[in-house]
C-alpha cells in the first residue's frame, strides 16, 4: 500500500518548493506548465497563474524545442535524470542576470536537471530544475 501524505505534510513540501533558490517547473507530457515556483516567477516576471496550463515553447520561444524534446523523451524512456551544464548550453530560459555588484553577465547562466515524475509506474510529468550558475560562469570565464 502506498504511503499516504497528510495535508499538513503536503503544505510543508509546497512551502519548501516555493522557497528554494532554484527554479522548479513541472511539465506534463504535452509540455504544459503545471508547477512554477517563486524563483521562476521572480526571474521570468510571470506569475504561476499566468503560465499554468500554457505550453512552455509558446511562452518561451528561445527554448531550443528539438533539443529539449530529445532530452525529455530520453528521461521518459529511460526513467532517469538528464542534465545540461552551462558550459554546454548557457541557458534554457533567457533570464536577465541579477548580479547587483558586478553585473558582468548579460543573462543568467543555468545548469538544468530534468527528472522523471512517475505516478503508478507511468511517467506522466517531468520536473525541470534551473540552477543559477552565473557567478561560477563569470569566475571561470575570467570576468
Amino acid at each position: 500500500m502506498p504511503a499516504q501524505i497528510d495535508i499538513k505534510e503536503l503544505h510543508w513540501l509546497l512551502d519548501i518548493v516555493q522557497c528554494l533558490d532554484v527554479g522548479v517547473i513541472v511539465l506534463d507530457r504535452a509540455y504544459r506548465i503545471e508547477v512554477w515556483n517563486s524563483f521562476m516567477e521572480n526571474h521570468s516576471g510571470l506569475g504561476s497563474d499566468e503560465v499554468q496550463g500554457h505550453n512552455l515553447f509558446e511562452l518561451f520561444t528561445e527554448v531550443d524545442e528539438a533539443w529539449f524534446r530529445r532530452k525529455v523523451e530520453t528521461v521518459v524512456q529511460l526513467g532517469t535524470r538528464a542534465f545540461s551544464l552551462w558550459e554546454q548550453r548557457p541557458y534554457l530560459l533567457h533570464f536577465k542576470s541579477y548580479q547587483p555588484i558586478t553585473g558582468q553577465a548579460d543573462f543568467m547562466y543555468q545548469n538544468v536537471t530534468i527528472l522523471p515524475l512517475a505516478a503508478m509506474g507511468e511517467i506522466e510529468h517531468v520536473c525541470v530544475m534551473l540552477y543559477d550558475m552565473t557567478d561560477a560562469a563569470m569566475h571561470k570565464l575570467g570576468h
